[in-house]
């Protein structure tokens, strides 16, 4: 049996998505049998995980707590006019990671789930509705996952922004087969997709 402190420790980390008893386990040794300052960094990061982060009140990303608005909204080099949509903050950080986008950022906070209880009125969607009046929204490129709750919460976006703002142009990140990737692997979606954004040769 283990020691209770250790023990602790394990089922707190079990409560990680993804973390299984095993793993949990091994990780909790592993910081008993190292440093003791490395577990010293990992709890004091922590302890402050939720009082200097913050979302940002308007395009909902992730910012520091002494933070009122998100650069990526307040910088005078970013186009305003031209809205990228995501599901969750860490979204924009892989966008960011190409250097080749220049607009801002809206974070819907999930996707249309009813099997999760994630209803449309849960996401961030009436606030996008706003943002595309204020800030005279040109084109919304929206960049909701390749999967059947992404899609969902896709074909809605299309279908409540257009309602309200016909000339607004929405465009979708294109999708398709991966680099590398054999035909026998690929998902369905992934396979429709590829279809759908065939090109000429």
């Amino acid at each position: 049996m283990l020691p209770k402190a250790l023990s602790s420790v394990v089922d707190a980390l079990g409560l990680l998505p993804g973390v299984g008893q095993k793993t949990a386990e091994r990780y909790a040794y592993y910081l008993f049998k190292s440093d003791s300052k490395i577990a010293e960094e990992i709890a004091d990061a922590l302890s402050e995980l939720h009082s200097k982060v913050k979302s940002c009140p308007v395009t909902f990303a992730l910012i520091d707590a002494d933070e009122d608005i998100s650069p990526l909204y307040t910088d005078d080099l970013r186009d305003k006019t031209t809205v990228l949509v995501v599901e969750e903050p860490l979204d924009i950080y892989a966008i960011e990671a190409t250097h080749g986008y220049k607009g801002t950022y809206h974070v819907l906070g999930g996707a249309i789930s009813p099997i999760d209880g994630i209803t449309p009125d849960q996401l961030h969607i009436k606030e996008l509705v706003e943002r595309v009046k204020k800030d005279k929204v040109k084109e919304i490129i929206i960049a909701t996952n390749p999967s059947v709750e992404g899609e969902s919460t896709a074909l809605l976006l299309e279908k409540v922004l257009h309602e309200g703002n016909p000339d607004l142009k929405l465009t979708r990140l294109a999708r398709g087969l991966p680099l590398g990737v054999d035909l026998s692997y690929a998902d369905q979606i992934t396979l429709t997709a590829a279809l759908e954004n065939r090109t000429n040769l």
